[in-house]
């Protein structure tokens, strides 16, 4: 996503913050997940940041939907609560609940601005504020401080800020690089981190949410490079041979001698050997004074306590022996729901999760299809389908419900969308932690979905399956024939809106002006390297004639290659192709 630099943050800069974060966190989850190394190895941070700033996203995204005709975009107000909101209901591990107080501090400065679109904005002092806040904020909510660990690093970016000029690309950069020096040092003040060579990753994940925010008001991507803790690159990672684990963001204070003492107070830190045996997080709605005296008394209760929130919605994240006492602390305070509580070192469901009543299946494929017609033929050959509307990517809540649907000891995941890798990867991570086993098969099409689903035989062996599975996806070329909303720039020169594309594999390979034609070419193009098997989804929307004119292109010109054609419903393209 090409970013225009401006020296503003406004509701459409909060926005595109949001969208380049959960890219970026995508990206780098694995990363994050395996430098946790405090106190077990579960690590989860990656994924529980991912999940929570996934929320978060969707949560903007929906104001912008649903604005009001008439007015371009909603205020910075607007965006800004809705991003914190987002976090807040979203909020996953102890690394994702501080990061909805980061960005909940943000807000509550951002929404000072005036409600009107045109005046709605936050200069370079603004930004300071907003990151002076989320650091003071994020630290009163958790019960014990430690530095080392995300909370620092957090203090470190707002510190920067305030030494840097009045624009804001000079106030994001300033954080970024703070955050990143930071990180960088948070070794030296836990060693839990020095003994494994790695940094912090609650830390590891705010930086890489920074460098989003730089990207934003700038429109420049930060370098981001893997490396040890010395000569980090910008996002300053460790990559010790200790990198599998769970834990800190952490929060650990050297204690007698060498060995760190858990205070359990701003990381994923799970629980080890004569830990806490339950994780308990429920949102809970409540009064201010209710909260205080639900925080000494979970606090007396276990430790890795960490509430956010505020006007009379909280998030409550707290590791406990006692799961049931913490629950009850939450009733006695006000209406808590959304409870989730997790038994450390056990894939078994939740405690207080039902168990279905019918036997779990041994193997399930679970495919996200972009149409109805689709999704009846997916369903046809037994897979469990997420339906993906034109311009509604499903999330990984949707995902991970869809696995749980197709009730299975094993699943084949299928996100058949470049573009849902990170977001299926999360949902793979979540499910995995349920005990059920997932593969996630990266096939960028449907059409690779459909020859995935062709060569997939139950009674083989589970990883035999997925690899005959992944063999044929990878073995069939996909292409898509479009309509370009506006005018662009493309890997095949500029397009305007109106003109036909064909894209082959992802890029743009030819602008045309007939559907037809286009695709003709597409289809010529593909088959010039060889093909067995040629698959043709058309959608709605596409010419009545122009399968029969491709299958018949294909008989004439290609012998010994077959054709076969279904019929996609509202998939957003004209016409998906598969070469095998």
């Amino acid at each position: 996503m090409a970013q225009v630099p401006q020296t503003f943050l406004d509701a459409l800069a909060v926005r595109t913050w949001c969208s380049l974060a959960l890219t970026a966190l995508g990206r780098a989850r694995e990363e994050i997940d395996a430098i946790n190394v405090y106190p077990v190895a579960d690590g989860d941070t990656g994924t529980n940041l991912y999940l929570t700033l996934e929320s978060a996203a969707t949560a903007v995204e929906a104001v912008f939907a649903g604005y009001e005709t008439g007015r371009a975009e909603p205020s910075l107000g607007d965006a800004a609560r809705a991003m914190a909101h987002g976090a807040l209901i979203g909020a996953r591990g102890n690394s994702g609940t501080i990061l909805a107080q980061l960005l909940r501090g943000m807000a509550q400065v951002l929404a000072e601005t005036g409600d009107e679109p045109a005046a709605s904005r936050a200069d370079g002092p603004g930004l300071r504020r907003a990151l002076r806040r989320a650091a003071d904020s994020a630290r009163q909510a958790v019960a014990h401080p430690v530095e080392g660990t995300v909370l620092t690093v957090a203090s470190a970016a707002a510190d920067a800020a305030e030494e840097a000029g009045d624009d804001c690309r000079t106030v994001a950069r300033a954080a970024y690089e703070g955050a990143r020096t930071a990180l960088a040092a948070t070794p030296d003040q836990l060693g839990v981190l020095r003994r494994a060579g790695v940094v912090d990753a609650g830390g590891r994940g705010l930086v890489t949410v920074l460098g989003a925010l730089v990207e934003a008001v700038t429109g420049e991507a930060v370098r981001e490079t893997a490396g040890g803790v010395s000569g980090a690159g910008p996002a300053g990672h460790g990559a010790g041979s200790g990198g599998h684990g769970a834990g800190p963001a952490g929060a650990c204070a050297a204690g007698p001698g060498t060995e760190p003492a858990c205070q359990g107070e701003s990381g994923d830190d799970r629980g080890g050997a004569g830990g806490p045996a339950f994780e308990v997080i429920y949102l809970l709605e409540a009064d201010d004074a209710a909260v205080a005296r639900l925080r000494a008394r979970l606090d007396a209760l276990g430790d890795s306590l960490v509430v956010v929130g505020g006007d009379g919605l909280w998030n409550v994240h707290v590791h406990v022996d006692d799961a049931g006492a913490a629950v009850e602390a939450g009733v006695e305070a006000g209406r808590p729901y959304r409870i989730r509580i997790t038994h450390f070192g056990h894939g078994e469901p939740h405690p207080g999760r039902e168990r279905p009543s019918r036997a779990p299946a041994q193997r399930a494929v679970v495919a996200v299809v972009p149409g109805e017609g689709l999704a009846g033929l997916y369903g046809e050959a037994g897979a469990t389908t997420v339906l993906a509307r034109p311009g509604e990517p499903p999330a990984s809540g949707e995902l991970v419900q869809a696995v749980r649907r197709a009730h299975a000891r094993e699943v084949v995941l299928l996100p058949n969308d470049a573009e849902l890798r990170h977001t299926a990867a999360a949902a793979a991570e979540q499910a995995r932690t349920e005990g059920i086993r997932v593969a996630l098969i990266p096939t960028r099409s449907a059409v690779q979905g459909i020859a995935a689903l062709a060569v997939h035989e139950p009674r083989r062996r589970f990883d035999e399956d997925v690899v005959q599975m992944t063999s044929a996806a990878g073995a069939t070329r996909y292409a898509e024939v479009v309509v370009a909303e506006r005018q662009s720039w493309t890997t095949a020169g500029i397009c305007q809106a109106g003109d036909v594309l064909g894209l082959i594999d992802g890029d743009v390979a030819v602008i045309g002006t007939d559907v037809t034609a286009t695709a003709r070419t597409v289809l010529d193009r593909m088959l010039q390297s060889g093909g067995e098997l040629v698959t043709l989804v058309v959608g709605d929307d596409a010419p009545e004639t122009a399968a029969a004119h491709l299958e018949a292109r294909v008989r004439e010109s290609y012998l010994a290659v077959d054709t076969v054609v279904y019929h996609g419903g509202r998939q957003g393209a004209l016409l998906l192709i598969g070469v095998e």
